[in-house]
């Protein structure tokens, strides 16, 4: 009889405690920080699991510890999620116990002291200035690959992401200044130089939209139907490329603003202006580009160094 009621108490949770405490979190975060909708849901899932974990031990907030942070971790170490999932778990929780303290609802945070796991460095991967060039060399006068070339143009040319391009409305280009405004993560603002190539693919783009423009659209680049291009509709299309000019892999957006991030660096040394023309707000990011500098410069001296070689 015992086992039995200890059961429907598992099974039948009260999380309620825990989840005013969340949502009040939320919405700070919502209003104040102002983080995207995908990054506030992320917050949500990771809290709620964490509250799901500790619902089968504690029925109150304060009574959260070290003790069963650590064994959250465990248990997700476990299951077989990454240290970079981990890690931004713990981070997710940390936000919240901050937020509790703040509010006095805990005296204190107890996962400041816990060490997040090590994540091991991946370099991202970039395209050679060969590589890029056969990419950017589109053939073809049909809307699809004028709207292609001017928004490869512009990924390669100011080293924007994808959400950056996608959200780009007509207003933010500037083809006499040969600037784009740019909305980045946090809601951040910033103006960056587009190149002459990349101008010029967007000004033969601009004529070819107006086949197909709606009256109330803004984005800059629309699909076939008159409406804003979408995240997925533009690695797809990146995907055929990539396969028609036969380079063997496929290329993803990204992979394009890393390119831009390396060959600047490559070029410049300048890792202070890398970092404004990424929108990263932590030098940290952007030292990885470094690295990959060091990566090229090692590869030439395993080349052609005589004492390099065997």
């Amino acid at each position: 009889m015992q086992s039995f009621l200890i059961l429907n108490i598992i099974m039948n949770k009260d999380t309620s405690h825990f989840d005013s405490h969340k949502n009040n979190f939320l919405k700070k975060i919502s209003s104040e920080r102002r983080f995207s909708s995908n990054t506030i849901d992320a917050y949500g899932r990771d809290i709620d699991q964490f509250i799901d974990y500790c619902s089968d031990s504690i029925n109150q907030i304060n009574q959260i510890d070290e003790y069963i942070i650590r064994s959250y971790l465990s248990f997700s170490h476990r299951r077989g999620l990454t240290p970079k999932t981990i890690s931004r778990k713990l981070s997710s929780i940390r936000s919240l116990l901050d937020f509790l303290v703040d509010n006095h609802s805990i005296p204190s945070n107890p996962a400041k002291d816990v060490q997040a796991p090590k994540i091991p460095k991946r370099l991202p991967s970039t395209l050679d200035a060969d590589q890029v060039t056969s990419l950017l060399s589109l053939k073809g006068n049909d809307f699809l690959t004028i709207r292609d070339r001017a928004i490869l143009e512009l990924f390669y040319s100011s080293g924007l992401r994808l959400s950056e391009v996608v959200g780009l409305d007509l207003l933010d280009i500037d083809l006499d200044d040969r600037v784009v405004r740019v909305l980045g993560k946090g809601n951040k603002i910033r103006i960056v130089p587009v190149g002459k190539y990349a101008i010029r693919a967007i000004k033969e783009w601009l004529i070819k939209r107006e086949i197909v423009k709606m009256k109330k659209e803004k984005a800059l680049f629309i699909s076939k139907r008159g409406t804003r291009i979408s995240p997925r509709a533009i690695q797809l299309r990146l995907k055929v490329w990539s396969r028609k000019i036969g380079l063997g892999f496929d290329v993803h957006p990204h992979m394009l603003r890393h390119s831009f991030a390396t060959h600047i660096l490559e070029s410049s040394s300048d890792l202070r202006a890398v970092q404004e023309l990424l929108g990263h707000s932590s030098i940290s990011s952007t030292q990885i580009y470094t690295h990959l500098n060091f990566q090229h410069l090692a590869q030439a001296y395993d080349k052609s160094h005589p004492r390099a070689k065997k």
